[in-house]
């Protein structure tokens, strides 16, 4: 594929999200390559929540006059601060930036780690959507899997989200686990069902590099027993009334998470805490910024004073934007839509042209009017499909 040529006068403004990133968790899980740490001690909560404010106004020139759709406060276990303490960083993101009517705020969470305050002091601080980290309800398998919860603080953790009012929650849920049958991840499947969700996370357990469990592997289900836990849990999903919108994430009408999709789309958005990714286009000079913030938390927290916010920025060049479009779009199950190409990546169709030609002809991908979905065969190796779209080098 020649390098595309850019169109800068093309290049719009999508949506904009924020995200925030709360490091510290009580156990590092042995299959986890998130940035997140153990901790040790108590968390330094008002001096990270200073930080991230500071944070938050270095950025703030790039983003000047845009309102936020979603926020999002990720980790690590953010539930493992208060609700005072999430008030003070959804305060001082309210008094720096627009939020849109109706955005959604979610608060990601851990059984057995929201001892702090209910999901109605989290409420009242203004998140409106959970997504709770379960995995399974099998308490064998959690301890598998070194997670520090049981199926009691699930049940607890959900009562309490229920007892809030937050009818608008995620469920996470693995399955492959170490030692599990198809009866075992359809057991969990159903479980999560009888309580409501309105989102469901389902993905299969993978060894990371640079985890406990790349070191030490666990014996886990072989490559056909997984696909056939995915195919049998797919079509109780289906049947419950949940679409699956993306690779790993189902969701009730209506109820897709805003905030993952704005990524999949090749959206704008804005991360403050430790290691914190963000991704920012200016259409008056045709740029599209990468920013990446200091990793580790002791690092991040030297940054107010040193005034050095970044270990990495950059622009993204021609042929990594179209294959960071297609990257993302490919991973929704609705497919790419081609009317997004040309405003979020400032490219000329040319720029994708070859490599389209190449997923259709190997019969990965198909066009249906203004959208470009991947096939059965696509879907099913969508890393190859993607894969696909690497900038080439003549």
């Amino acid at each position: 594929m020649n390098s595309p040529v850019e169109v800068t006068s093309a290049l719009n403004l999508p949506p904009l999200s924020l995200y925030v990133h709360l490091p510290w968790c009580v156990k590092k899980c042995p299959y986890c390559d998130f940035n997140s740490h153990a901790l040790k001690g108590e968390i330094p909560a008002e001096e990270y929540i200073g930080a991230l404010l500071a944070d938050l106004e270095n950025d703030l020139p790039l983003v000047w006059g845009r309102s936020v759709q979603s926020v999002f406060l990720g980790g690590g276990t953010p539930s493992l601060f208060s609700a005072g303490q999430i008030d003070r960083i959804l305060a001082g993101v309210r008094s720096r930036l627009q939020l849109a009517p109706g955005a959604e705020v979610t608060l990601e969470a851990n059984p057995g780690t929201v001892e702090h305050d209910s999901f109605a002091a989290y409420r009242d601080a203004g998140i409106n959507r959970v997504s709770l980290g379960v995995q399974s309800f099998d308490d064998a398998a959690l301890r598998r899997i070194g997670r520090i919860h049981g199926r009691n603080e699930v049940d607890k953790a959900i009562q309490s989200i229920g007892d809030a009012g937050l009818d608008n929650f995620n469920l996470d849920l693995m399955f492959g686990l170490p030692q599990q049958s198809l009866q075992d991840a359809l057991r969990d499947l159903n479980q999560a069902l009888g309580f409501g969700p309105a989102h469901l996370s389902h993905y299969q357990l993978t060894l990371e590099p640079n985890t406990v469990f790349a070191a030490q592997p666990p014996v886990l289900p072989g490559e056909d027993e997984c696909w056939e836990m995915q195919q049998a849990c797919a079509q109780v999903l289906d049947e419950a009334g949940f679409i699956q919108y993306e690779i790993s994430a189902w969701a009730l009408p209506g109820r897709q998470c805003a905030h993952n999709l704005n990524y999949w789309r090749f959206g704008d958005y804005l991360g403050i805490g430790a290691g914190a990714h963000g991704k920012v286009t200016l259409p008056a000079t045709g740029v599209i910024r990468r920013l990446v913030k200091p990793r580790h938390p002791a690092a991040y927290l030297r940054s107010p004073k040193n005034a050095n916010w970044y270990a990495e920025t950059r622009e993204i060049a021609g042929p990594e934007r179209c294959f960071e479009f297609f990257l993302n779009q490919l991973r929704l199950r609705g497919g790419v839509d081609l009317d997004h190409f040309t405003p979020r990546t400032g490219l000329d169709w040319q720029a994708a042209q070859s490599a389209v030609q190449e997923a259709e002809h190997k019969g990965l991908l198909v066009r249906r009017g203004r959208k470009l979905m991947p096939t059965e065969l696509g879907w099913r190796f969508i890393n190859d499909t993607q894969a696909l779209f690497l900038p080439r080098v003549d």
